[in-house]
């Protein structure tokens, strides 16, 4: 199909087309033809017709009410007939994978002129890489299923799976062995974890929090116990099927009655030999040691991220030796069903019920009775991972926030001007980036550390910087809801994303442990290391 042809017209030709049946304005230097389209204006036929902008220059006037979006689809942009003659456009559409120009909307590693001691040339690589995929590959997915609650499409996984991008969310480790990273970009042996805090900074611009956890965020938290615990045959079906995006698999810890309290969890799970009948007086059988067996599981749990969509479950349950992991795969007797969430439903958040769940021993993970160990090993990355998302979300408010104050005018002025406004927006400012540069820290002492030390000296810093990086996060958000008013609290048009970031905030705040909790972890943690001789 051949290309529209444009004419070149004047501003003097534009304002003799200034009726309602024969309406045109010019916005930046593009001249659009409005004459059928008025009456399917959203905003009703009065905004062109009894305005000043019917035959003149709008691009104030439009941009003072919507996105520059709005020009980009099909419908609109099929009424441009012309541009000025002598001007060219000066409002262009950001490039997949550029990096943005408005201050603080990056980190500053990716500002020019800007320095970093912890990101190398392979780094800047590897992020230019996976923003071009986000914006080529997700970005219009993550709208799509934002609006109509589904699960993200298949041939986003697919496509993550092509760059082994399931397998690096889970971090540097043994399971990148083998497998080409990114295209070849990074070799699986210097895969950091400043890399995996680029994948999870860059996944959060699409720009919908339900979406994020949509996109396998049980995965996260649910696979890493079976890679680590899970014996080799089990791990040998598994791991394939998740890294490849056939299978999905989340984590079921949390219930009705116990909620975060993980040792008064209530579902249970008892043993009977392979294949035996289910005991009707719930007793469990005395096996033989060595000799395999089925568990039994039944009970409950509540508010699990991906349940609805998820293969397998890792959950925790109260045996006879105490807490204990299990993989449950979906069969008989599991049942999910949707959980209602502000934030949507795309994650697949469920209630999980299990009734008389038989499930081979084989699929314990990690020892029997020593569960709490299998939970705890993993909650250190998760709540990590957590607040590389709180860090980066809080500047693409910062972004929408600055080009709005630049664009609105308020009594005759731009935004900007009011020193109120700019009071909030330094605010913003100023937690992002503390909480960007204490991330770091503790994301560079990650990479010098084992495991172990990890464990030792950085729970109670990461439990910190969590409640930190969300309590700052809901300050931002409640300042960018009073910058932009109505618009805040409406969800679509100019006010869209600052209405959905104050919608669902909250959730970071909660997940990983709540704000309190993990202050008091930090506190406790840090008693726990003062010497005994210190004195005033």
């Amino acid at each position: 199909m051949s290309a529209k042809v444009m004419k070149e017209l004047s501003l003097e030709e534009v304002a003799q087309h200034n009726k309602p049946d024969d309406l045109w304005i010019v916005v930046d230097s593009k001249v659009y033809d409005l004459s059928r389209f008025k009456d399917l204006h959203p905003g009703g036929v009065s905004v062109l017709t009894n305005t000043d902008i019917a035959g003149k220059e709008a691009t104030e006037a439009f941009y003072g009410l919507h996105r520059h979006e709005v020009l980009e689809r099909p419908q609109y942009a099929r009424l441009q007939i012309g541009n000025i003659k002598g001007e060219k456009p000066q409002i262009i559409s950001r490039p997949p994978g550029a990096i943005s120009d408005v201050p603080y909307s990056e980190p500053t590693w990716l500002t020019q002129g800007f320095h970093s001691p912890y990101f190398t040339d392979n780094h800047r690589q590897f992020q230019k890489a996976m923003r071009q995929f986000i914006d080529e590959h997700v970005y219009e997915d993550a709208q799509a299923r934002d609006a109509d609650g589904k699960r993200p499409s298949q041939h986003v996984f697919d496509k993550m799976a092509e760059l082994n991008l399931h397998a690096m969310r889970l971090g540097p480790g043994k399971h990148l062995e083998g497998r080409t990273l990114m295209g070849g970009l990074v070799k699986p042996e210097e895969f950091d974890y400043f890399h995996e805090l680029i994948i999870t900074q860059e996944l959060v611009r699409c720009g919908s929090r339900v979406y994020g956890d949509a996109l396998l965020g049980g995965k996260v938290i649910g696979l890493p116990p079976v890679l680590n615990f899970g014996k080799p045959e089990l791990k040998a079906k598994v791991i394939p099927e998740v890294f490849s995006g056939k299978k999905f698999i989340c984590l079921a810890i949390s219930e009705p009655q116990a909620g975060s309290d993980v040792i008064g969890m209530t579902t249970t799970a008892i043993k009977v030999r392979k294949g035996a009948p289910i005991p009707k007086d719930g007793q469990e059988e005395e096996i033989p040691e060595g000799e395999e067996f089925d568990w039994i599981v039944n009970g409950g749990k509540k508010w699990i991220t991906n349940g609805m969509f998820a293969d397998y479950f890792t959950v925790g349950v109260k045996s006879e030796s105490g807490l204990t992991v299990l993989l449950i795969p979906r069969v008989e007797g599991v049942e999910t069903k949707p959980i209602k969430t502000s934030y949507g439903h795309a994650a697949g958040t469920a209630l999980i019920t299990f009734d008389n769940v038989r499930v081979p021993s084989a699929n314990t993970l990690g020892e029997e009775g020593m569960g709490i160990f299998v939970i705890l090993s993993n909650f250190n990355h998760e709540r990590w991972v957590m607040c590389c998302g709180s860090a980066r979300s809080q500047r693409v408010i910062i972004d929408e926030c600055l080009r709005w104050v630049s664009q609105r005018k308020a009594f005759g002025k731009p935004l900007h001007s009011q020193a109120v406004v700019r009071s909030k927006i330094a605010g913003m400012i100023a937690r992002t980036e503390s909480v960007q540069a204490w991330l770091e820290n503790i994301t560079y002492q990650m990479t010098h550390m084992s495991y172990k030390e990890q464990s030792t000296k950085l729970a109670g810093q990461i439990a910190f910087l969590k409640t930190y990086s969300t309590k700052c996060a809901q300050d931002t958000a409640r300042d960018a809801v009073q910058i932009f008013g109505g618009r805040g609290i409406t969800q679509s048009g100019m006010g869209k994303f600052i209405e959905h970031y104050y919608r669902t905030v909250p959730f970071d705040s909660l997940l990983g442990g709540a704000e309190d909790v993990l202050s008091d972890l930090g506190v406790r943690q840090a008693i726990r290391q003062m010497p005994k001789n210190a004195r005033l």
